[in-house]
């Protein structure tokens, strides 16, 4: 008996040759990618301010902007390098060769050196190097899996048309031997036309989309406020140069040139807290993408399922039992009516099972060192035949040598069924078949009464409805003398019983899908494999229960699956129909995550808004294609990958608005100042000075704050709403004023007793924007940021020293304060604590509401 290769290792496999056969992309320049990092807006605005502090000849603010930027560029060069270098490793691997026959004789030859009416060679194990039509075949059987997603090894014979008499690149031969005239290569194969598909770049994010419209309104904004300043100032008689710093100072000022480290920070941190829940970040702005997900589109196999076959149902005309346990090890049940048995419990299920051991051809491989699981040889579904008799303490190896093999007629998708015939001890012969029920449940195959073939051909339907692949096992035993011909042997069996198959959901899948629905994000399912088993699943999976919620790509390809966002649940789909499934719920409006771990996933992970990729089974195509991998396979890593994104999205927003609040407060007591008798209330050195502190540590501090406990009962926000939507414009007013009005009142005070207004005023504005970032924190009274309430510490110490200091009171033009106004300072910047505490209670932010996708929902 032979053995084939495992699921697993044709995986591993086909992921080796998919990275080598899929043109990869030159290695970017460092020029190119340090041009596209200047690029993103974030930067460009900060450029803007390094500029203007350039012009204002404030070389110290704006060494300190280039250094942001410095920082903000290498961090993203370094994780772009990173992800290349980490999908290097994963891709370099000898390329698979290919034994063909040229000039009558054999030879070895890489794979790339295939052409088109090449005579290859193909054995156990071995990767098919191009597309080819089937001249031979003994027992071919094909994972076609990452190419397809059809989960079940497709068996390959001669001249049975384009579906079963050809292979395809990439695919891995699991059981079996055959010879191939090559017909496709390179672009003109399966696995070209797909790499010709990925592409598409990816654009930019949510996120940036929203950043960058908020910068076109801000510069305007400010230019127009500037230009109010610097009319103002001449009018009142002030130095033409003075005013013009003045001016450009308050541009410096208005402009949030944190906001880049912010971001940066926050996707750094997320990429970091993402790979301690076994999401790894390939690229940067994925993680805040991530948070924007309104639709989740899921693979089925791996993802949504364990990704293995397993015998679940048992019937026999005794009656049904189910098989329990994890992957393909021997712990587990068997149980009817609710209760454990095994073999001399019920000696129908062990005739039944017994007989699916025998006429077998599959092996289960122990753990090795180091290992705890059973590793499947050969066709997983008679895997799962073996793991289920396990489970009821059958010993396949003392059967074998109770009833070894006399003979067999080998599985073909002509026959659909395969036969074994065993010698007993004390003579005559035992013969067993198992098959599809189509073939098997009918005379003269079967000699049962019509009774036994109806109930067991009403079951059979029962299990095909739900999903299941079933297989009818029967048998018959013989005298000594062998049955006159093989044509005999195939008739006159008696059934022992039917066993339902499929790929189990995981134990998290449910779950995963309710959390999904909590968050307001739509799950669907698009897969390769049959509706039946697709619609099973998302049932099982609670993605979907009715019949008008799942279509095909058949149907999809006549224009006869009315509008796609209508439905949840597609099977039997090609690579292309799953970029126009993506495309058509990116195009209503909606950010799509795409799962997948196979060659064909590969153009749709990369059109999606965010694809992910299975780290353990997933091809490397699948992952050069992805922007974050699943190091563990599970679905529910999404989901702590979506919380994540949310919470940087939040962290952007919080700091939005303590850095516009502030913004807003210095462009107040400017304009407002001078009709308070201040002709100058600030000098433009005071004002980038409070700027820096305020927006430095302490921004990049807030990037930093926790998730809030409640991120992930409310839907996303929604694509087209604004980063300021939401409320955030209005209470941004709200604290620019009060903090505008708290530093006026100082410094009218201070002027009117004689005081340093100038200076008062300078300490009160920071020190007050300073306590709104500590009001800002998402858990106040918490140890969750401490970075945050050590960076407040020190810039409201540097603050102090710009009066204090004599250096920083030269470069600034302060003057020291008695210690009593440092007191009221203090005081002051309180306030900022608890009016930004009070104005969260009093103007909540309002939560997205709910947009519902298109079409039906499950009920």
């Amino acid at each position: 008996m032979t053995a084939g290769l495992s699921r697993e290792e044709a995986a591993r496999r086909l992921g080796e040759y998919g990275a080598n056969a899929v043109a990869q992309e030159r290695p970017t320049p460092v020029w190119r990618r340090v041009a596209q990092q200047l690029r993103d807006p974030l930067i460009v605005v900060l450029l803007v301010a390094a500029a203007l502090t350039l012009a204002t000849r404030d070389l110290p603010d704006t060494a300190v902007i280039l250094l942001v930027i410095t920082v903000n560029t290498v961090a993203g060069v370094a994780q772009e390098v990173r992800a290349e270098r980490a999908v290097a490793a994963l891709t370099a691997l000898s390329a698979p060769t290919a034994r063909v026959v040229r000039d009558g004789a054999e030879s070895s030859v890489p794979a790339a050196d295939v052409v088109p009416g090449d005579l290859v060679l193909l054995g156990e194990g071995d990767i098919v190097p191009a597309d080819g039509d089937v001249l031979d075949a003994a027992l071919l059987l094909v994972d076609e899996s990452a190419l397809t997603g059809e989960s079940v090894p497709v068996e390959k014979t001669v001249g049975s048309g384009a579906a079963l008499g050809a292979v395809s690149a990439g695919t891995v031969v699991v059981r079996g031997r055959g010879r191939v005239r090559v017909t496709g290569t390179g672009p003109d194969s399966g696995l070209g036309r797909i790499a010709a598909l990925m592409g598409t770049a990816p654009g930019l994010t949510p996120l940036q989309r929203r950043l960058a419209r908020f910068g076109r309104v801000l510069a305007a904004v400010t230019v127009a406020l500037c230009a109010v300043v610097l009319a103002l100032g001449l009018v009142r008689g002030q130095p033409v140069e003075l005013m013009v710093v003045a001016a450009i100072s308050l541009a410096v000022a208005a402009v949030p040139e944190s906001l880049p480290a912010v971001v940066t920070l926050a996707l750094a941190l997320g990429a970091r807290r993402m790979a301690d829940r076994h999401a790894i970040v390939r690229r940067l702005p994925a993680v805040e993408t991530l948070g924007s997900v309104t639709v989740l589109a899921t693979d089925k196999t791996g993802t949504l399922t364990e990704g293995r076959m397993a015998a679940e149902r048992l019937w026999t005309p005794r009656g049904a039992a189910t098989v329990s346990g994890i992957g393909y090890g021997p712990e587990g049940r068997v149980a009817r009516d609710g209760h454990p048995v095994t073999a001399s419990d019920a000696p129908d299920l062990a005739a039944l099972l017994s007989a699916a051991m025998l006429c077998n051809d599959a092996a289960l491989e122990p753990p090795a060192d180091g290992e705890t699981r059973w590793r499947p040889m050969g066709d997983p579904t008679e895997a799962a035949l073996l793991t289920a008799g396990s489970r009821l303490g059958l010993d396949r190896a003392a059967l074998e040598r109770d009833l070894p093999r006399f003979d067999e007629i080998p599985f073909d998708s002509a026959r659909k069924r395969m036969t074994t015939v065993h010698r007993r001890g004390g003579g005559g012969l035992r013969v067993v078949c198992k098959g599809a029920p189509e073939v098997m449940l009918r005379p003269p195959v079967l000699a049962d009464s019509p009774d036994t073939l109806s109930r067991a051909a009403a079951h059979a339907e029962e299990l095909a409805r739900g999903g299941y692949r079933v297989l009818a096992v029967a048998s018959a035993d013989h005298g000594p003398a062998p049955p006159a011909g093989r044509g005999t042997w195939e008739s006159g069996l008696s059934l022992l019983g039917l066993v339902g198959i499929l790929d189990p959901p995981r134990d998290t899948s449910r779950t995963t899908i309710a959390a999904c629905e909590r968050a307001g994000i739509t799950p669907v399912l698009i897969t390769g494999d049959h509706p039946l088993t697709a619609r099973a699943v998302a049932a099982r999976s609670g993605i979907a229960a009715r019949e008008d919620e799942v279509t095909t790509g058949q149907r999809i390809r006549r224009g006869t699956a009315g509008e796609l966002t209508a439905l949840r649940v597609y099977a039997r789909t090609t690579p292309d129909q799953k970029l126009d499934i993506v495309q058509a719920w990116r195009a209503s409006g909606h950010v799509v995550a795409m799962t997948g771990d196979g060659v064909n996933d590969g153009p749709a992970l990369r059109r999606a808004d965010i694809g992910v990729a299975m780290g353990r089974r997933g091809t490397e195509v699948a992952r050069q294609a992805a922007d974050l991998v699943l190091a563990d396979d599970n679905l529910a890593t999404v989901v702590a990958a979506v919380e994540e994104g949310r919470r940087v999205y939040a962290n952007v927003r919080r700091f939005l608005l303590y850095a516009l609040a502030g913004g807003t407060a210095e462009i107040l007591v400017m304009l407002l100042g001078p009709f308070l008798g201040m002709s100058l209330p600030l000098l433009p050195a005071q004002i980038l000075w409070i700027n820096l502190l305020t927006h430095g540590l302490p921004g990049v501090a807030l990037g930093a704050e926790p998730v809030a406990p409640d991120v992930m009962r409310h839907p996303p926000r929604p694509p087209e709403e604004s980063v300021l939507g939401a409320g955030l414009w209005p209470r941004i007013l709200i604290m620019g004023t009060f903090v505008a009005c708290v530093t006026l009142a100082a410094g009218v005070w201070a002027r009117d007793t004689g005081r340093p207004w100038q200076s008062m005023m300078f300490l009160v504005l920071g020190a007050t924007q300073l306590g709104v970032a500590l009001g800002s924190r998402a858990r106040p009274g918490s140890l969750t940021n401490p970075f945050l309430l050590a960076a407040v510490g020190v810039a409201l110490a540097l603050q102090a020293a710009g009066v204090y200091l004599p250096p920083l009171r030269v470069l600034l033009g302060t003057e020291p304060l008695p210690p009593v106004d440092l007191a009221i300072a203090c005081v002051l910047s309180g306030l900022g604590h608890v009016v930004m505490r009070a104005q969260r209670r009093l103007f909540p932010e309002r939560p997205p509401h709910a947009r519902p996708a298109p079409g039906p929902r499950p009920g």
